[in-house]
Formats: structure tokens, C-alpha cells, sequence
């Protein structure tokens, strides 16, 4: 029998409001996400420009960009949600900064290494295993989206990584909205699966860049991020994790661009370091 996963945190004075929402950019794949009564961090990178974060195998990259706030601006959190151990998703600052006693919703590589820093409730997921988080009355099921970093044998050195799936339910299971995150992902087969299992998707953040090290493709690049689109068909989607560091090899203009050849203009929201992508639930 399969374990049920659950995590129950403790009721605040926020209100579930399932009619609105929002999205605020930090920057790179870090977002704060408020929506149904939960205030939720994405993958925290509080570095700022002119800093350095190293990738492994001697791939050091500089920071481009500031986050649109410092992580001590930060509202109180529910939980995290962490793509992947990287340190351009989880910087040192983040290390030192935020509550040891802070939930992780993440990988069960990274849950070993956040055990090993100090944190207490990393929650690690394998692909398509779910996580029930209630908070009073509400539910929300956090399921691990199949993710694959780099191509054969150079993803096999990088470290694992998820998408997430967050579906926010009433009191009775009626799931209100559905969220998708890709994490540091290229596309891949196991993808199409996604939208057979999950096919009335409303938003999904997609992890850009065109990352690359030793020229290899790491990250999602502009034809990819459009080849997602059409693969998970989203009602929504919006880029990040785009221009924040060196290894970012793919601009948000050639997105744009292909975005604009494949006449999806109507499906896609741009989003800039410290704007709020405020959203309706019918």
C-alpha cells in the first residue's frame, strides 16, 4: 500500500479566498505564490548581482540581477516548494536565513542535503507522488512532475529535479485551480503524460534560460518553452528563470519572438523582476 503523504499546518488568521490570487516575481524560478489562504516561496535565490553561485564540475556563474526584494522583506511562509539543489534555486542566503522549522516540498536528493544544513521538515516527493497539505479546511495535493535536467549522461551528474503540480481544493475536494511548474527541465517524453493526467491546467510557470554548460542545452530555451505550451496546454503561462545569471544562454525576446510565430500570444503573461500577476478563479 502506498505511504499518504500529509503535511497539516496550523490555521492563521488568512482567509481562503479561492475567487483571487497571485503571483509576485522575485526573480530567476523565485515567486510567492498567495492564493486559497497559502503564502507559498518557489525555489529561494535571494543572491544579488555581482555574486556567484557554483553548479558543480567547476561551472561557477555570476548574478546578473537583483531580486525584486531581500529575503528578511519576506511575509510569513506556509512552505517552500524546491525544484532541485542548485544554488541559483537555493543560495546560501537562503541556507542562513529562512526557518529551520520551515516545510520543503522537494526532491529526496535536496531533502538529504536540507536535513544536512539544519532543516527540520523537508518533505521529499518522487515523480507523480503526492503530498496532501491541509490548513483548516483546505487542501492542497503537491504531486512531483517528471523533470530531466540535461540530456544522457551529463543529466545523470546534475541533480535531480522536479516539476510541481499544486491543485487547491474546498472543503468538499473541488479543485478550484491547477498550478504547474516544469523546474529546470528540457522537454522530454514522459511531459505528454502530464496533460492526460492533469488536462484543465490554469497557470504554469515555465523555468526559461537556456542554460547551458559546456555548451550542452540544460534548461528549457525558447523553443522549448513554447514546445511546452503546446504539450501541457495551460490556460496561462508565464516565464521566469530567464536573464538572472551567465549560463543563461536564451533571451526572453526569443521567446517572445517564437512565442509571437506560433500564435500563442493569447496564452502567455510577462512577468518582470517585482511585478504581480494578479489572477481570477471562476
Amino acid at each position: 500500500m502506498t505511504e499518504q503523504k500529509t503535511l497539516v499546518l496550523p490555521v492563521d488568521s488568512k482567509t481562503a479566498n479561492f475567487e483571487n490570487g497571485s503571483i509576485f516575481f522575485i526573480g530567476t524560478a523565485t515567486v510567492l505564490l498567495r492564493y486559497a489562504g497559502f503564502t507559498i516561496l518557489t525555489d529561494p535565490n535571494f543572491l544579488h548581482r555581482g555574486d556567484h553561485v557554483h553548479l558543480g564540475y567547476g561551472i561557477r556563474s555570476t548574478r546578473l540581477t537583483d531580486p525584486a526584494l531581500n529575503i528578511e522583506q519576506l511575509p510569513p511562509l506556509d512552505f517552500v516548494v524546491l525544484s532541485h539543489m542548485h544554488e541559483d534555486h537555493f543560495d546560501r542566503v537562503a541556507a542562513q536565513k529562512l526557518d529551520k522549522n520551515l516545510p520543503f516540498v522537494t526532491t529526496y536528493h535536496a531533502a538529504r542535503k536540507l536535513n544536512k544544513m539544519g532543516f527540520h521538515s523537508p518533505k521529499a516527493l518522487k515523480t507523480w507522488e503526492t503530498l496532501t497539505v491541509t490548513k483548516g479546511d483546505v487542501r492542497l495535493c503537491i504531486t512531483a512532475m517528471p523533470g530531466i535536467h540535461g540530456p544522457s549522461v551529463l543529466g545523470a551528474l546534475l541533480p535531480p529535479v522536479m516539476g510541481s503540480m499544486l491543485e487547491f481544493q474546498t472543503p468538499d475536494k473541488e479543485t478550484k485551480f491547477r498550478l504547474y511548474i516544469t523546474g529546470d527541465t528540457l522537454i522530454h517524453e514522459h511531459l505528454k503524460e502530464i496533460p492526460h493526467r492533469y488536462p484543465n491546467i490554469d497557470l504554469a510557470l515555465l523555468h526559461l534560460g537556456g542554460t547551458k554548460a559546456f555548451g550542452i542545452l540544460l534548461t528549457m530555451d525558447a523553443e522549448q518553452g513554447v514546445q511546452a505550451i503546446q504539450i501541457i496546454a495551460p490556460r496561462t503561462a508565464i516565464p521566469i528563470h530567464f536573464n538572472d545569471y551567465t549560463v543563461f544562454k536564451s533571451a526572453l525576446d526569443d521567446f517572445k519572438s517564437a512565442i509571437a510565430q506560433a500564435g500563442l500570444e493569447h496564452k502567455v503573461q510577462y512577468l518582470s523582476h517585482g511585478d504581480t500577476y494578479n489572477f481570477t478563479v471562476s
